[in-house]
């Protein structure tokens, strides 16, 4: 007979997949359209920010949904916050740096990472990431 605390209350249920990682360069992707931002830079990356919700459930051309969507800020876009279906991150220091800090704790996931940045480009695709342009989530 086997001891009651020995046995688990519910059995073993598979490990839940993981979403594939969309990671985007706010300060990029705002900046890739000169539509004024650069006098609310808070408010541009909350209006990205609310954008990218419907990518959390559909994905986008490059990667099929539902994914985990992470907005990477910094500057004057700091305190923007997070909300569901977007996780906001503001970097420290530099958004590059703290998007390459990203890509690589996603390592063994599928990472997409959107910025027209080439050397971020090339930093990230060095650690497996895949890239894509600001038109991905601009629409």
């Amino acid at each position: 007979m086997t001891n009651p605390s020995d046995t688990p209350d519910t059995p073993d249920a598979p490990d839940a997949p993981v979403p594939p990682l969309l990671i985007v360069d706010g300060a990029n992707v705002v900046g890739s359209v000169p539509d004024g931002w650069w006098r609310d830079r808070r408010g541009a990356a909350e209006r990205l920010r609310d954008r990218l919700v419907a990518y959390a459930r559909t994905g986008t051309a490059e990667l099929a949904g539902p994914v985990e969507v992470v907005l990477v800020v910094e500057g004057a876009a700091r305190g923007v916050a997070s909300v569901p279906g977007v996780r906001v991150v503001a970097a420290p220091g530099s958004g590059d740096d703290r998007i390459v800090e990203l890509a690589a704790e996603g390592a063994g996931r599928t990472c997409l990472v959107v910025t027209a940045d080439r050397e971020l480009r090339r930093r990230v695709g060095a650690l497996g990431a895949r890239v894509a342009g600001p038109r991905t989530v601009r629409g």
